[in-house]
């Protein structure tokens, strides 16, 4: 399951010098607006020290983390939803992607102009999410105008269809996203179709100077994040992009050693992708062989043969079993053989919920 992190804000707020520093891709950084034109995208390894653990113990061929997407899309402004700034191609990407990860900035410095004339992460958060409820506002009165056209038949399904858009037009209206409407999952899913950018999830990094790092506390700007991030049930990641590109360039002893030193449990990276993990509800499972040990990324929730899925379709198709056992075990006896032998091996069926750390070997017939 592939994870897409679109990374959203105001031009020059740090947003390519972060996709740098966390994919190591090399994207284009520079001190003036849409610098970052074609979205860049980075595939990085989720760092989990489980799994790192696990091939200690097997000492397989190979080791595969799973990995997140990050997409560098260009700065937005002002107007982006009637096309200012390049805005419809800008906005395009963001349907694509899982969650928005919305960068502010969170730190003075003349040398860096800001597109709005000053540092206000209030007023450039409004002004993204603006333009994300506009442009989805476009799609609704679309939507509800071909409504409309059809309920004259009279058809029910078609005129329940026309009230839900006539209730989420509504809500638009007040400049309210998506995602906050009153609206039930399976009302939402009349919609679905039109991927709503305002719908989607987002996390909000906070860009801050490297003196107000340590502390993970930020600054007063962040504080200000933090209340616009409480009031809508998500969570404020805090970095400094410049000590996140330190950080990249470092190997895992050396990383340790920085961090340390810099007072820091860890990178912003590691931050992000577990909190983007929190807020989309994913969890990881391990497979662990002599040729390869591997994580895997699925949705809270998932049974066992959803999960096989994951690997391969024809795992789902032909589920006859999951053996399993739990991470802890798995550890605490050193291996799949000794875990058995202990009794800690069960065998699973179709209605088994995947937990967060389980290690599975499938049972297939195709």
């Amino acid at each position: 399951m592939s994870l897409q992190c679109g990374i959203v804000g105001l031009p020059n707020v740090g947003k390519s010098s972060l996709f740098n520093a966390l994919s190591n891709a090399g994207a284009e950084s520079a001190n003036f607006p849409f610098c970052t034109i074609d979205p860049n995208i980075g595939i990085v390894p989720v760092p989990d020290s489980r799994l790192t653990t696990i091939s200690n113990l097997v000492k397989p061929l190979k080791t595969i983390p799973t990995s997140i997407e990050f997409v560098d899309i260009a700065g937005l402004v002002k107007g982006a939803s009637e096309g200012k700034g390049k805005g419809n191609a800008f906005l395009s990407n963001i349907r694509e992607v899982d969650i928005i990860v919305h960068v502010v900035r969170a730190f003075d410095n003349d040398d860096v102009i800001h597109v709005e004339g000053s540092v206000n992460p209030g007023r450039d958060i409004e002004i993204i999410e603006s333009e994300l409820i506009l442009k989805d506002l476009d799609s609704v009165m679309k939507r509800e105008d071909r409504l409309k056209k059809m309920a004259k038949s009279g058809d029910k399904a078609t005129k329940q269809q026309l009230e839900i858009i006539e209730k989420l037009k509504a809500h638009l209206d007040d400049l309210k996203p998506a995602r906050s409407a009153d609206l039930t999952f399976e009302e939402r899913q009349t919609y679905k179709d039109l991927f709503l950018l305002s719908e989607k999830p987002v996390l909000y990094v906070c860009n801050v100077d490297e003196e107000d790092l340590p502390n993970g506390d930020g600054n007063a700007y962040v504080e200000k994040v933090r209340a616009i991030a409480e009031s809508e049930n998500t969570e404020v990641v805090v970095v400094c992009a410049k000590i996140e590109a330190e950080i990249a360039e470092l190997d895992d002893e050396e990383k340790k050693e920085f961090l340390s030193e810099m007072n820091l449990e860890s990178a912003g990276l590691d931050r992000l992708i577990q909190a983007a993990y929190k807020k989309l509800g994913l969890i990881t499972y391990f497979t662990a062989g002599e040729k390869e040990v591997r994580a895997w990324t699925i949705k809270e929730g998932f049974k066992a043969p959803q999960a096989a899925g994951v690997i391969h379709t024809d795992f789902e198709k032909g589920f006859i079993r999951a053996e399993t056992i739990a991470y802890d075990d798995f550890i605490n006896y050193g291996s799949e053989a000794a875990a058995k032998e202990a009794g800690k091996l069960r065998s699973e069926g179709r209605e088994y919920l995947v937990k967060d750390g389980d290690v599975l070997h499938f049972r297939f017939n195709v």
